[in-house]
């Protein structure tokens, strides 16, 4: 029944190397099931690297304080480290933890100066033009003449980098340093390569591909050099050896040269041919022959850069493979079982001069791999043999959407099959937090399929779909999703980090509608529900973190956006000549007119208004800003007022739809509980008369169910979540879907595709019910911003006779477990030190409890 300190971290930072913060905010989580524990204070143990034999200790009472505390000390300089220790009391008798681990942290580059005028550098030749870009190699060899005592990388690249030290691959990142508006932000990473660099000769090697930078992105034909139209690396190594800094930065005596990757690019795939590799290009003694060219300067962006604030992409896991398929047409399909976001890595030999070609695709149709989904995006690698043995080989510039992959020129030499070729996994490494499972195996697939769906599309921004010419952050996806994935995953770095870009990218208060915003999408134009995510996403994500510091960051943009961004009418609503999406992807929209919903466009946009207005109130409260907060809520106020005025007639909406009656009732629009409990009512009804399918798109969906649960019809949606024909969530998994669909027909009942131009298999918005099923099936939910208090009110209903479900928050992990039998209804809840749960039986009848393991018993209960 102890308890202690399971993990200290600063800021948001996984691994706290290269950050950015001088004064890092502490947290720290607990384990122990010691009951209603409570700290009572806590003392943090300083050691700063500069100076070891200094160990500082700063004591802090009468304080439950626990998550982004304040940095205690003085400010860390440029690449400064400290290493930090924690321990806290308990209140009253309560048992104090031990001292934490040891954790140490370190900044990154802060200044321009610290960069000692390093160059960003390309090969001096002329660049690609209306084509993709080759990958370049740059080398530099340099000596060190003592013992290393510590060695830090800092690297970016315009486009996308891989680093070598004496033909040692650097770090775990991938597609590094990943996506940002590069206009405004240039992440740059830190490494400890310590351990690569010797005493003696070394060598430098920097791989650039082009990456979102200068690569193709957007629909149809899509634009290519965005950002710029030439690859380019900027480096500073600094080695400490025998007390002295040696100092290898990215200059004019670098050299460039060309490999055996012939193109890399995010939507078409790689070609690689091994016969052109040069074996140890980036280890010291290679003899550089005359292809390879000396480097020009390029503008270094020194105002854009910026170390990280959420976690790089990498290698996360593998996926065996299940089957090898011979299609009708004759060809070979590898089926992973999966729908997955990453590559393939093969471990092959063969003839050399053999090409191998991958084609990726999501889906089969009548057999045969189905590429029409894709429209300009290949998707396919090339991979021709050296004929020296066993090659293994994987892509490193590009990612595909994929469950199976058409193979064609496999050398009969190697058999095809799992010890050949693996699937890779990669995404932003954000730490998993919730867990969720129960009784329905069809509810617990589609749990996963939303997980893997998040997955497939957190690439250091949220996007919308991973294989077609599109991939793109989405906004108004991102906004439905956010508490969803705020729930599975640790994602306070990650929107910390894209949201700084959304602010970025705002014209006169508009926002694009993709962040980052490329031309395929237009210019900046204010959108209901995408703009408003601007709002909605730093509200989601404060209400999960309680990081006041990333708010008021991101609480800026979101007043230009309602004060100045939004084109409006006389009476404060939406102008009705702003181009709207409206509530996308209605099941009844016509495939190829997505945006012909059941509900008006005008509609949506202004009882949007009308929610993120009173969310910026909220905002304001929270941060201190009394007179705002009072201004935001009564214009809140008025905004209702014009609402009913302009779309509800003696109770009626204009609009007596799904999406239309749930706005209103979720956003409080209606002057009194009447009118909403009638509304409800009608909802119902209108659900009950389509047979319990859902009948809402982007804007309603992820609204659906926490309105009925709101006016007490939590058994309507239950009916409405468990239904199996199209249109459902069940209906993907009963078509073996392994993620979640963009559409909920991308397949049709006969197996055929969806004939719009526009289906994916793997868009995580129609996921957004998982923020319900975690909240009400699972029974867990925010009550205090960080969970400081959670709500725990599992409410049983369908056939769902048992779940469980548990969330890894800032304080430590939270779980509940109940099940239905003949005896009643059974709850366990397991809350962490420091933190409080407010519990609320099905029946009725509510408790507050502390840490510590709880059981609930209500003899009484049946479900229906």
């Amino acid at each position: 029944m102890a308890v202690s300190i399971s993990q200290v971290s600063f800021e948001h930072h996984r691994i706290p190397l290269g950050i950015g913060e001088v004064n890092p905010r502490l947290s720290w989580r607990f384990e122990g099931s010691f009951p209603d524990w409570t700290q009572s204070g806590y003392t943090i143990e300083v050691s700063q690297h500069t100076n070891p034999s200094q160990v500082d200790l700063f004591h802090y009472l009468n304080t439950s304080h626990s998550v982004l505390v304040p940095w205690p000390t003085v400010s860390l300089a440029s690449a400064q480290s400290a290493t930090v220790r924690v321990r806290a009391y308990g209140a009253n008798d309560q048992p104090d933890t031990p001292w934490s681990d040891a954790v140490s942290v370190e900044t990154g580059l802060l200044t321009q100066d610290d960069w000692l005028q390093t160059l960003m550098i390309a090969a001096d030749k002329e660049t690609e033009e209306n084509a993709p870009h080759q990958p370049v190699l740059f080398r530099k060899e340099f000596s060190v003449s003592s013992p290393i005592e510590k060695a830090r990388l800092y690297i970016t690249a315009y486009g996308l980098y891989e680093a070598y030290i004496n033909g040692k691959r650097v770090g775990t990142s991938v597609l590094a340093p990943g996506w940002q508006s590069y206009k405004h932000r240039i992440i740059y990473d830190t490494y400890d390569v310590t351990d690569l660099v010797v005493n003696g000769d070394n060598a430098f090697g920097v791989l650039v591909g082009e990456g979102w930078w200068s690569g193709r992105l957007g629909f149809g034909s899509g634009t290519r050099n965005n950002w710029g139209d030439t690859l380019g690396v900027m480096a500073l190594l600094v080695i400490t050896s025998n007390g002295a800094q040696h100092i290898i930065q990215t200059d004019t005596t670098w050299k460039a040269g060309t490999g055996p990757m012939v193109t890399s690019e995010l939507y078409n795939g790689e070609v690689y041919d091994s016969r052109l590799e040069q074996p140890g290009w980036s280890a010291p003694g290679f003899q550089v022959s005359d292809s390879w060219i000396g480097v020009k300067e390029l503008e270094a962006p020194y105002s854009q850069l910026s170390a990280p604030d959420g976690p790089p992409i990498r290698r996360i896991e593998e996926v065996e493979l299940q089957s090898v398929l011979t299609s009708p047409t004759g060809k070979t399909i590898l089926d992973w079982g999966q729908n997955l976001v990453g590559w393939l890595r093969l471990s092959v030999s063969g003839p050399e001069g053999t090409t191998i070609t991958l084609v990726h695709a999501e889906v089969l149709e009548n057999g045969d791999i189905a590429t029409r989904p894709l429209r300009n995006a290949s998707q396919t690698d090339h991979f021709t043999l050296s004929g020296n043995g066993v090659q293994v080989w994987e892509p490193t510039f590009t990612y595909h959407g994929f469950r199976y992959v058409q193979v064609d020129g496999w050398p009969v030499e190697t058999p095809l099959d799992g010890d050949a070729i693996t699937a890779i996994v990669v995404h932003s490494d954000m730490e998993q937090t919730g867990s969720f499972e129960c009784s329905d195996p069809l509810i617990n697939k589609l749990h996963k399929n939303i997980q893997w769906s998040m997955k497939g599309n957190f690439m250091s921004v949220p996007t919308d779909c991973p294989q077609r010419d599109e991939r793109l952050g989405w906004t108004g996806d991102s906004h439905a999703f956010a508490p969803t994935a705020n729930f599975l995953y640790d994602t306070s770095g990650f929107w910390r980090g894209w949201l700084k870009d959304f602010q970025s990218e705002q014209v006169e208060g508009a926002p694009p509608l993709v962040i980052p915003g490329v031309p395929a999408t237009g210019p900046p134009v204010a959108v209901a529900v995408w703009g408003d995510a601007i709002v909605a996403n730093p509200y989601n994500a404060f209400r999960s973190s309680a990081d006041l510091d990333a708010l008021r960051e991101q609480y800026t943009g979101s007043k230009v956006y309602l004060d100045s961004g939004i084109p409006r009418n006389s009476a404060g609503l939406w102008d009705r000549a702003s181009y709207q999406l409206g509530d996308w992807l209605d099941p009844l929209a016509p495939p190829n007119d997505a945006g012909r919903a059941t509900t008006g466009a005008y509609y949506v946009a202004d009882a949007y208004l009308v929610y993120v207005t009173g969310l910026l109130a909220q905002m304001a409260s929270a941060l201190g800003l009394e007179d705002e907060k009072d201004r935001y809520e009564e214009m809140t106020s008025d905004l209702r007022v014009a609402f009913r005025e302009a779309w509800v007639t003696d109770g009626l909406v204009a609009n007596e739809t799904q999406t239309g009656l749930v706005l209103p009732i979720y956003f409080d629009i209606f002057e009194n509980e009447d009118e909403a409990t009638a509304a409800a009512s009608r909802l119902h009804d209108i659900i009950e008369a389509n047979d319990y399918l859902i009948g809402t798109g982007f804007a309603g969906t992820h609204l659906i169910g926490p309105t009925l649960s709101k006016m007490n019809l939590t058994d309507t949606f239950y009916k409405m979540l468990l239904q199996r024909s199209v249109p459902s969530w069940l209906y993907q998994v009963e078509m073996n879907a392994t993620t979640t669909w963009e559409r909920w027909d991308s397949m049709l009942p006969d197996g055929s595709l969806n004939p719009s131009d526009m289906t994916s298999f793997n868009h995580y918005a129609v996921g957004s019910v998982g923020a319900w099923m975690y909240q009400t099936i699972g029974g867990l939910a925010i009550a205090e911003p960080g969970w400081k208090t959670v709500k725990i009110n599992a409410i049983p209903g369908g056939d769902i006779t048992w779940a469980k479900s548990s969330y890894l928050s800032p304080y430590g992990q939270v779980s509940t477990e109940w099940e239905v039998n003949e005896h009643g209804f059974r709850l366990l809840v397991e809350v962490p030190p420091n933190t409080f749960a407010e519990v609320t039986l099905p029946k009725g009848g509510s408790q507050r409890v502390g840490s510590g393991s709880h059981e609930f018993l209500d003899t009484g209960f049946r479900l229906r």
